[in-house]
């Protein structure tokens, strides 16, 4: 039973960068956890190397102990700005709620790493799947974000983070570190657990807190990962989530895995309401094969190199700006970063060019479009204001 939040704690003597490495977060997805354990035992070896610090903690401990996602919420989805002040401002105790007291557990130990970081921090989710499929890394669309997910060779996920809200990904993205989710299999496949501590010894070294050197069996890794993904697409974006709640009765179809194309039309599901279809031409990522979680299954389709390039050059260039200039399109009043689109009015240009200028995050309200593009797309925050503390 893993009952310490803190799986451990390597601090080099030299400053650097801190690694923040979450697994378990859901309390079927033990293998993150072991992972962790593997990289905190082979980096102690090397301890007088490290640069900065990797720390490694557990995420849902409670949920944990009974092998389940979750015991009263999805503790993944409980991270927007609201929702954690609802929780600091009520206490766990008062709400009786199992995931309150583990936020707030776990916001105390993020605080406490990032008020201690000597130099830029980066975060990691180690996540498993219900479905089979090769693993993969999945960033909110920021060009830094991008730059670490590079350091590992598996296919990159592009506004899958977008399409949820509350993800702890998004929650210290936007308090200025790098963040990278990784799903590394199937939750009881052995194989996951290895190919999530490749992740993390490649990301330590991306991030230079270890040489390249210092990384036991760096080639090897990395190899492995890529023989792992093997014929999948390098570059992936989301369409479409289908959302789901515990009183639809959603069943997914046997027989679907991570990134199985499907035609517009081909029954995925079934809920109270009847069969399901794929909205779209693409490919299936994570199918719902548990009893619990709020997504029944996602679309994607492949995203060519040329279109990345493109949108890192627009972004580089900060032309972003200018897109509350064109027709149907103004800043939102209130939120830093969102524009308003009437999509009766901008009917010339897609969403994929807003994609192009990093508004990857869509919300529509009826004839409203709302886009909104993530912080520190380029560069870390400042010091004096680099992190948020509650």
């Amino acid at each position: 039973m893993i009952t310490t939040r803190i799986l451990g704690r390597i601090r080099g003597a030299r400053p650097g960068p801190t690694l923040l490495a979450v697994g378990g977060i859901h309390g079927n997805e033990p293998a993150g956890i072991e992972a962790a354990r593997r990289v905190l035992a082979g980096l102690q070896a090397a301890n007088d190397n490290v640069r900065g610090e990797f720390v490694a903690v557990a995420g849902n401990l409670s949920a944990l102990a009974r092998r389940t996602r979750f015991v009263h919420k999805d503790l993944n989805r409980a991270w927007a700005p609201e929702a954690v002040e609802a929780v600091l401002r009520d206490g766990h105790e008062a709400r009786g709620v199992a995931e309150d007291a583990e936020l707030l557990a776990l916001l105390q130990v993020i605080d406490r790493v990032l008020g201690e970081a000597r130099g830029e921090a980066y975060f990691l989710d180690l996540h498993t799947s219900s479905a089979p499929g090769c693993p993969f890394v999945t960033v909110g669309d920021t060009l830094r974000n991008r730059a670490f997910a590079s350091g590992v060779p598996l296919p990159l996920i592009l506004g899958l983070e977008e399409q949820v809200d509350g993800a702890l990904l998004e929650h210290l993205n936007n308090r200025g570190l790098v963040t990278m989710g990784v799903e590394g299999g199937q939750h009881a496949a052995p194989e996951s657990a290895d190919h999530l501590e490749a992740v993390l010894w490649l990301s330590l070294a991306k991030a230079g807190i270890v040489d390249r050197g210092e990384v036991p069996r760096f080639d090897a890794h990395r190899d492995g990962l890529a023989r792992a993904s093997a014929g999948a697409p390098r570059v992936i974006e989301v369409r479409h989530r289908h959302p789901v709640t515990p009183g639809d009765g959603f069943r997914m179809k046997p027989g679907f895995a991570n990134f199985q194309p499907v035609r517009r039309g081909t029954a995925l599901a079934q809920d109270a309401a009847g069969v399901i279809e794929a909205p779209e031409d693409g490919m299936v990522l994570l199918p719902l094969y548990q009893g619990q979680g709020e997504d029944g299954f996602f679309i994607a389709r492949q995203v060519e190199p040329l279109w990345l390039a493109a949108s890192a050059l627009l972004r580089r260039l900060r032309l972003g700006r200018l897109a509350r200039f064109l027709p149907g399109v103004r800043a939102h009043p209130e939120a830093s970063g969102t524009l308003i689109v009437d999509t009766r009015v901008a009917r010339l240009f897609p969403l994929e060019v807003m994609h192009l200028l990093g508004y990857r995050k869509s919300r529509r309200h009826g004839r409203l479009l709302f886009v909104s593009r993530r912080r520190f797309d380029l560069a870390a925050p400042p010091p004096s204001g680099a992190r948020t503390f509650f």
